[in-house]
Parts: C-alpha cells; structure tokens; sequence
C-alpha cells in the first residue's frame, strides 16, 4: 500500500497545480450606455410583475392565468422536479447501501421402501423447515471530503434547474405579451382598412353623382372602384391574420379550443409604459439565463474536485447481520451470526485513465466559466441595445402622432373641398392616402414600442422576483 499511496498522492500533488477551476471575469459598467430618459423613480421590485405596469386587466388576467394553467408553465414545474430529484441522487451513494433478505422452504419426507434407521429423538420422516434472514450493509466512510464535492455539484445542477424553471415562465409572460399586442395592432390595422372601405365607398358615391351631373369623368368613378376593392381586400387579409393571432394566444395560454370571441383585442394602443431605472449589476441576480450559467460554473467546479479526489483510497465498512432455523421432526436448531469487514482500495492501474478524466473535467469546466462570461456580457447588451430601441421608439411615436393629427387635419379639408367642386379626385386621394399612411406608421409604431417595453422588460430580468446567487449564500 505504501507505494501505491506515495504514487497516488504524487500524481494529485501535480494535478492540483495544473487542474483547477478559474474565476470568472464578470466585470460590468455602472451604468447602461442607453438612454433612460423614459425610466422612472420605480423600484427595480417591479419587474417582477412587469405586466402590471400597462394598466391592462386583459393581459394581467392572461398572464397569470397562464402561469398557473398553461402547458408550457406546467411542463417548466415538471422538469424542475424531475432536476431536483435526479440532482439528490448522487449524494445518496454516500449513505449506507444494503438490503434485507430472508428466503424459507418446507420440505415432506416420506419412506416407501427400504430399512428405516431409528435415531432417538430423530425421525427421517415428515414435514421439515428451513428458513433464514439476512441484512448485510455496506458503506463508504469519506475521509476526503467527496461527499461535499458531490453535494456541490448537486447544489448546482438544482439552481440550473431553478434558473432554467423561471427563465421559461419568463419567457411564456413576455410571449403573450408580445402576441397580446400584436393582435391589438392588428385590431387596429382592420378597423382602419374597414375604415377606409367606408370612406371609399362614400367617395365613389360623390365621384358617381359628379360623373352624373357633368362635373367630373365616369374615370374618376372607375378609379375609386378599384381602390374600394383593394379595402375591402385588405379588410378581409387583416381579419384573417387576426382571427390566427388570437388562436396563438388562447394556445399560450393554455386555452386552445375555446372561441376567438373568448380573449378581446380592444382596437386601441395603451400608454407605454415606464420602466424602472436599473443598473448593470442587477442582471447578475434577476437574469434567469446569467443565473443558470453561473449555476453551471459550480456544478462543474464541484465535479472537477470530486475527479481530483477519485486518485485517493477509498474505504467501506460492510457490516452485517444473519439468522437462520431449522425444524423438523425430532430435531430443532436456529443460528445468528454478526460480522464486520473493512476494505480500501487504492487506484494504481486505473492512474493514466483518471488523469484523461480529470483533464476533461477541467476542460468542461473551463467551458462553463466562458459559457458564463459570456451570458453576462449577452444579457448586458440585450439590455442595453433594449432601452436605446426604446428610447427611440418612445420619440418616434411622439413625431408620428403629431404628424397623423396634421395629416388628419388636412384629408378632411381636402374632402371638403372635392365634395364642393373645388378639388379633383386626384387631390382628395392624395391627402387621404397621405393620412392613412402616417396613421399607419403611428400604429405601427405604437405597437413597436409596447412590444418593445416587453423585450426590454424581459431583457432587465424581469418576470420573476430577483433572489440572491446561491454562491452567496453559501459563502455565508
């Protein structure tokens, strides 16, 4: 045994020095590069429950709803389980292992033929039993410290597991946000093409009664058909696309068969919403995805300790215990028995293959440290490039609804005026088209900016309350 410790403890000696988990370059500014002009005085708790902040029963409703009933929020809460129990596994190896048995048999002697021999106080013939119980254990005594490397690694395999649950609920809520807002968008894309299927059809009327009266070509009266037609088409598309919208969402919600008319879309575009002043060192603790990398660090970090360890002897204890009896006719017996064994075992041979392990491990967890890193510098510029689209929706929106009053202002002039005789067709189609085209983009832009607030809510690690890094804790 000497030798092979000495080699043993040679070997671990070197690989201490070559094979060891690094830390983490995490390093962060103190602040977002993004503007937060539209941030407020908001505590960084209401992330947590970012829907809130629209003002919306309908989505609040929808989302929480589906976090207590949809397929995917489910499945989030069976796969945490499932890591949970698989993850304490590795640590029952360390207690100790055994199993109770027990067997009995009976056995009917008969003697047909031949000399029967007498024995006082014993007879060759009759009914005899035989039965037995056994319960024998077997256990590893760690000297080392395996059982903590293991526990670690455990510890890290469940808050990748936790981070992996909460970042898919997140992403179900900012899911149907997103898709509650899309819809809504498209609500008010089909009231403005029905809109303008009604206007057009007041404006051929007029071109019709001006052909009739002299004061205009039957062209102009063709001309306002054709774009009645393309209305009224792109009225019936914009139905469609909504009707397979609000399917999506009764889908994401976990509400799949029931009727459309069951989730409203009201055809308006909410405020947008303020979102709460943060600082880059936060998405440390709220960002489920940072969370499950840094996670990873530990788990590998505690297998590469227990790899190191696998060079040192191992010890087990197998105590055990035994009972058997004996009856037939004549003759009684019953045994116990108690033992207790000791055994190490020391790898030698094996040496050369550890080595390749451990070497792999560390290359694992040299993996999970850059996997890490950069998660960290991902979910800063996701947050960072999120407020600056933000920002620049938020203004943008401002000079649309500005624009659209303007343009508003100046088809229904115009209209006006080609109902009186004083302006052609041509001018009154320009200043509508000029007017739903600037209408359209502000829609288009209100939508953005709301589905934007949701991607930059979801970028800040909203959507479940921030809790602190376990490595905190455990460093406590």
């Amino acid at each position: 045994m000497r030798p092979a410790t000495f080699v043993a403890g040679l070997a671990c000696l070197t690989l201490a020095a070559c094979a060891s988990a690094r830390k983490a370059d995490i390093a962060l500014p103190t602040a977002f590069e993004a503007p937060q002009a539209g941030s407020s005085a908001l505590d960084a708790a209401a992330l947590d429950q970012w829907w809130v902040q629209f003002n919306d029963p309908v989505l609040t409703t929808l989302i929480e709803d589906a976090l207590a009933r949809a397929p995917d929020a489910r499945t989030a809460a069976a796969r945490l389980r499932e890591a949970r129990a698989t993850a304490s596994s590795g640590l029952l190896g360390f207690l100790p292992q055994g199993n109770a048995s027990a067997t009995t048999r009976e056995t009917n002697t008969t003697q047909t033929a031949g000399t029967a021999v007498n024995i006082p106080g014993f007879s060759s013939e009759g009914e005899s039993t035989a039965s037995s119980a056994t319960f024998n254990v077997s256990w590893e005594v760690d000297l080392f410290g395996r059982i903590f490397a293991v526990a670690k690694a455990a510890r890290g395999d469940t808050s990748q597991a936790q981070a992996s649950y909460e970042g898919a609920r997140a992403s179900l809520a900012a899911n149907i946000a997103d898709t509650y807002f899309l819809a809504r968008g498209q609500a008010i894309q089909l009231e403005d093409a029905r809109e303008t299927a009604r206007i057009q059809r007041g404006l051929q009327q007029v071109a019709n009664v001006r052909a009739e009266r002299g004061l205009g070509s039957s062209s102009e009266a063709d001309r306002v058909a054709g774009d009645l037609a393309q209305a009224e088409g792109a009225a019936a598309s914009l139905e469609a696309e909504l009707k397979a919208t609000r399917r999506t969402l009764l889908v994401l919600v976990g509400r799949g068969v029931d009727p459309l008319a069951s989730i409203p879309t009201p055809a308006s575009v909410g405020q947008i919403p303020p979102v709460p002043a943060a600082v880059p060192g936060q998405l440390l603790a709220r960002r489920p995805d940072v969370r499950q990398a840094e996670a990873a660090v530990r788990s590998a970090a505690g297998r590469l300790t227990y790899a190191k360890l696998a060079f040192f002897p191992t010890f087990t204890l197998t105590p055990g215990i035994g009972l058997s009896r004996s009856e037939q006719p004549g003759f009684e017996s019953s045994t116990r028995n108690w033992s207790i064994g000791a055994g190490v075992t020391q790898p030698i041979l094996s040496i050369p293959r550890l080595l390749q392990e451990l070497k792999a491990q560390d290359a694992r967890t040299e993996q999970a440290v850059i996997a890490y890193e950069k998660a960290v510098q991902t979910a800063y510029g996701e947050a960072d490039s999120a407020l600056t689209r933000l920002d620049a929706d938020r203004r943008r929106v401002g000079l649309l609804a500005d624009g659209e009053v303007r343009a508003a202002r100046a088809y229904e002039a115009s209209r006006v005026r080609y109902a009186a005789g004083i302006d052609d067709l041509t001018a009154a189609l320009g200043a509508e088209q000029s007017w739903r085209s600037t209408r359209s983009a502000l829609t288009s832009a209100q939508v953005q900016a709301l589905r934007r607030a949701v991607q930059t809510y979801k970028a800040l690690g909203g959507g479940w309350p921030a809790t602190p890094v376990l490595a905190q804790q455990e460093a406590r």
